[in-house]
């Protein structure tokens, strides 16, 4: 029985010490982080980021016309926002409608009456 209770015993002092040791590992390398990796490390390599915080100015338009100016993740001069089709009327509606439909092509059919006569011109060649 004392021998199980020594066992559990130095588990226990083997435990405890490894995690100190983890504890000052965690410490020392935290230290190091902080003393040697610092904004002059971009100089010599990229920052290793997902997502950057460079943000651009930007014009976002509203559909009644009105803007705001925002901060957006890509560079892009102007946001316009699309209108809501249900607060228009029904004349304006169907307009709206109308511009987005594909425009017809004209087709424009040339009948040519080809009587050329090559014969025609023979007299004109020299041999």
């Amino acid at each position: 029985m004392s021998c199980i209770n020594s066992i559990q015993f130095y588990g226990r002092i083997i435990m405890e010490i490894q995690t100190k040791l983890l504890r000052v590992q965690y410490l020392f390398l935290n230290s190091y982080l902080k003393r040697y990796l610092n904004n002059n490390i971009a100089d010599i390599t990229k920052i290793h980021r997902d997502i950057y915080t460079r943000r651009y100015p930007t014009k976002v338009v509203k559909a009644d016309g009105s803007s705001i100016d925002v901060r957006y993740h890509e560079p892009r001069k102007i946001i316009k926002l699309p209108l809501d089709l249900s607060l228009l009327s029904e004349d304006e509606r169907r307009i709206r409608l109308e511009k987005r439909k594909p425009k017809k092509k004209v087709k424009i059919s040339d009948d040519l009456e080809d009587n050329f006569n090559a014969k025609k011109y023979l007299k004109y060649l020299k041999k």
